[in-house]
């Protein structure tokens, strides 16, 4: 399995930068700290910077090694999220603004790549959830009907129309939205890092946050340096647990994916995908693929993990590579044989209800934090960085308070790996019953 699937611990993305920051290695201050350079992370550094603020940033290895660094690249709105999960629990008026929280969000991502001069080879070909086998019909048009009156807008194609546009045959009818896209998740966090640089931010790689101490000024501790800021910003996502918050609120889980080989030129016109859609499908741990710009087919997920009291080791699962592969055969047998560039894990935080938590805690409000991506961090996690920048200068943007809601409390060890794993057994049957009917 490593020959054939050659593992990248820092994901199939990214490189460490050539002109690394140095560590912090002083006492410094500043009007924000913010721990954690991805996504979140950088966006909010920049929109403080925007707003006059002088800003650190302290990353415990280099920006984009975590999670940013190492997902599919989907620009995707609200279409792939589970409504069901969370619509009963809030109330049709709260989760059509949550709806358009996640729709806003690429959007922004849309405008910061024109304002920064990112090139991250985003294709603006939309987004199709598509199902493997006609049992899938009835959720995908179940789930598109929920959407429309949330406000998600999608388009329900069937197989004449899936076949028009060249998608291919194993995907046999789908909900589709224009919204979004693929793009490089590397190229684009690299290029919020450049950004943040020019806009003086001052970024301190290789610099864990060891603790933290709360009051009027907060103070973060690093391994040689501290910073002191009225502001403190968890940008940590799935890691946030380990350092002492959202213990209750999200777990870790593991997401991995494999990348080909280049595809050669006959290969893409038997494919057809003209229109480089990113594909998702609606089973219960979805699957997803997508061509990229140097012409490989990257799938991701299938089969997700959690590792006892949340930890995040940064190690393969050589399990899930070979059900990618196994799923890559399905979807594409006339690929069966071809080589591959590159497999990676990482690692999302989830809530149970599926929806980010993001607000402010300690006992003067002013340790923020932003988790629960569920996978869809590219737009969300980089339009938090505008929602909790206007939350330090004093003002509650509408999509930030939309997201204020009680998220359901997590379950304490041993009984939360328990229930995960027992849940991701059960859901990984059933997906492999209709995986099985697909192949008929």
């Amino acid at each position: 399995m490593t020959q054939q699937n050659p593992y990248r611990p820092i994901g199939g993305w990214v490189e460490q930068p050539a002109d690394l920051q140095a560590p912090l290695d002083a006492h410094v201050s500043a009007d924000a700290v913010v721990v954690g350079a991805g996504f979140a992370g950088l966006s909010t550094a920049l929109e403080l910077s925007a707003r006059g603020a002088k800003v650190a940033v302290i990353e415990r290895d280099f920006a984009g090694f975590g999670a940013s660094g190492r997902n599919a690249g989907y620009l995707a709105g609200s279409m792939g999220i589970e409504f069901d999960l969370f619509l009963k629990r809030i109330g049709h008026e709260r989760a059509r603004r949550i709806v358009e929280f996640y729709d806003e969000g690429v959007t922004y991502v849309e405008g910061k790549l024109r304002e920064y001069g990112i090139d991250c080879d985003y294709v603006n070909s939309g987004i199709i959830r598509a199902g493997v086998h006609q049992s899938q019909e009835r959720k995908l048009r179940k789930a598109a009907k929920t959407g429309l009156e949330l406000g998600s807008h999608t388009e329900f194609l069937d197989s004449s129309t899936m076949r028009a546009r060249g998608i291919p045959p194993a995907f046999l009818f789908g909900c589709y939205t224009a919204l979004g896209g693929t793009l490089d998740p590397g190229k684009y966090v690299m290029g919020l890092r450049r950004a943040a640089l020019q806009a003086g931010v001052k970024l301190y790689e290789n610099s864990a946050l060891h603790s933290y101490s709360e009051g009027k000024t907060v103070k973060a501790q690093t391994a040689r340096g501290s910073v002191s800021a009225p502001f403190l910003v968890l940008a940590t996502n799935a890691y946030t647990p380990q350092l002492g918050l959202l213990k209750d609120k999200v777990a870790p889980m593991r997401v991995s994916a494999i990348e080909t080989e280049p595809l050669s030129a006959a290969q893409l016109a038997e494919l057809g995908w003209h229109g480089r859609e990113g594909i998702v499908t609606p089973h219960w741990t979805m699957e997803s693929y997508r061509l990229t710009a140097r012409n490989t087919l990257v799938t991701t997920t299938k089969q997700l993990d959690y590792v006892y009291g949340s930890r995040t080791p940064n190690v393969p699962d050589h399990a899930a590579y070979a059900a990618l592969v196994a799923g890559l055969h399905d979807r594409f047998p006339n690929l069966r044989g071809i080589g591959m560039r590159a497999c990676w894990s990482g690692y999302v935080s989830l809530a149970y209800d599926a929806l980010p938590v993001a607000g402010a805690g300690g006992a003067h409000g002013n340790v923020l934090y932003s988790a629960g991506c569920s996978g869809h961090g590219v737009g969300t996690q980089s339009l938090i960085g505008q929602l909790l920048a206007e939350r330090i200068c004093g003002n509650e943007h509408p999509l930030l308070e939309a997201l204020r809601h009680k998220t359901p409390s997590t379950l304490p060890e041993p009984l939360q790996w328990c229930a995960l794993k027992s849940a991701l057994a059960i859901t990984g049957l059933l997906d492999a019953n209709v995986n099985r009917k697909a192949r008929g």
